[in-house]
């Protein structure tokens, strides 16, 4: 059996409940009516009788009634009755003409007349010590009962119509508050069958909790669309960048398979494959390493750095290179930033100053806090980078000319230096002039001293 929607349970709970405290209400309305009422009834009655009463004496066994006696008063009526029941004075109601009641001194009852229901008290007047005269007030049951009757009747009409109203103006205003979940789910369904992680909800601020829960929803697409677009580009880059080493690992054991080598051949065969399984695995760190800050399943903790002892002690582990290191460092220039990060971007740096470099040259490095910023600057004395492929050499891949050096690597190295950049909130410049050299400046911002 098919489930109904939260809109419909919503509406059929707070209906019932509605229904339920509409008949509590009315229930209570009616039982405090009817009370009041009775209640009211009663001592009016009461108070008529006995200020009669007042009126009333007996005079050597004759019956006088003073001048403020009053034998209808406000729908009492008042009579007086021998000691043996016989009527002496007052107008009985026309119900009892033909009914007769026994006296119960003081005590106020229902009597039932098949003409209507009357309230009867009945009090003794006593004249010596064994005769005296009753006197008996009559007072039809008011129209309260029959009103609560009528408003039984009219709740019975209407109550319905009123639950019926508001049952569909409540669905209305749940369905309304519940549109955003509609877009939600939409937007969800098409996302699946379409499989765009693009697509986003893009609702409006407005709609409370809905609100929060679609941009929630909007972030977890962002997030999932650059984890696909990662899954896909390392794929991608993957698959075109190990199909060189793994070809050349393969005919290398083909070669070696298939002919009898020399010791000396079978050794060559051997680098060739080493040199290729490392060339595979150091492409594969750096695209992991890409991936993960791509994805941010990495995050880079920032802590206070020391960048001129930083950069000072990676220069210090260049070897034989660092005899063409011309530093200009200053003391003691602090950053926020995550070394490890930094110490790659910065070896890349030099990595391609020495690569790319006249051989032999020298590798200017200078540190500087100028202008509200830090700034790390390599720069070689290099054949420089033409100007149509300054914006070029950011790409993943990308290789202004293979043989430029014989050792070129994979085309990583100054993609993810912009991207260690852009995590510390900093960018990556060029300046290059052909045939002088070519400096890259890291540009980061700077927290003060």
């Amino acid at each position: 059996m098919r489930k109904r929607s939260i809109k419909v349970r919503i509406t059929v709970w707070y209906t019932a409940l509605m229904v339920l405290m509409a008949a509590m209400v009315l229930a209570f309305v009616v039982a405090i009516s009817s009370s009041v009422t009775v209640q009211t009834d009663l001592t009016y009655l009461s108070q008529t009788v006995r200020g009669n009463l007042n009126q009333v004496s007996l005079q050597d066994g004759a019956l006088e009634l003073g001048a403020d006696f009053s034998f209808v008063q406000g729908g009492v009526y008042t009579v007086v009755y021998s000691e043996s029941g016989a009527l002496l004075a007052g107008q009985l109601p026309q119900p009892f003409l033909t009914v007769s009641e026994p006296f119960q001194n003081g005590y106020t009852r229902p009597v039932e007349t098949g003409q209507g229901e009357y309230y009867i008290l009945d009090l003794w007047v006593p004249s010596g010590w064994e005769t005296g005269i009753w006197v008996r007030g009559f007072m039809e049951v008011s129209e309260g009962g029959r009103a609560v009757h009528s408003l039984l009747l009219a709740a019975a009409i209407a109550m319905p119509g009123f639950i019926l109203l508001a049952a569909l103006g409540g669905y209305w205003i749940v369905r309304r508050a519940f549109r955003p979940l509609d877009v939600i789910n939409a937007t969800a369904s098409t996302i699946n069958e379409g499989r765009d992680l693009s697509a986003r909800i893009g609702l409006l601020p407005g709609y409370g909790e809905f609100s929060q829960l679609a941009g929630s929803f909007d972030r977890m697409l962002e997030r999932l669309e650059r984890a696909f677009e990662a899954e896909e580009r390392f794929t991608a880059d993957a698959s075109h960048e190990l199909r060189t080493p793994v070809t050349v690992i393969l005919s290398a054991c083909e070669y070696a398979e298939k002919y009898d080598e020399t010791p000396e051949e079978r050794r060559e065969t051997i680098e060739t494959i080493q040199r290729q399984g490392k060339k595979m695995a150091a492409l594969i760190s750096q695209l992991l390493q890409m991936t993960r800050m791509d994805q941010e399943t990495e995050l880079a903790q920032f802590r206070k750095t020391d960048l001129s002892e930083l950069v000072r002690t990676l220069c210090s582990e260049q070897g034989e290179r660092e005899e063409t290191l011309i530093l200009d460092i200053p003391e003691h220039i602090t950053a926020q930033a995550n070394e490890a990060l930094l110490s790659r971007l910065f070896q890349n740096l030099l990595d391609n100053a020495f690569k790319y470099g006249r051989p032999g040259g020298r590798v200017w490095v200078t540190l500087r806090r100028e202008a509200g910023e830090i700034r790390l600057t390599v720069r070689d004395e290099g054949p420089g980078i033409p100007e149509d492929e300054r914006d070029k050499i950011w790409q993943r891949f990308y290789q202004i000319d293979p043989a430029r050096s014989s050792d070129r690597g994979a085309g990583l190295g100054l993609a993810m230096v912009q991207q260690i950049a852009e995590v510390h909130g900093g960018r990556m410049t060029l300046e290059s002039l052909t045939g002088a050299g070519s400096a890259f400046t890291l540009h980061l911002p700077d927290p003060g001293k």
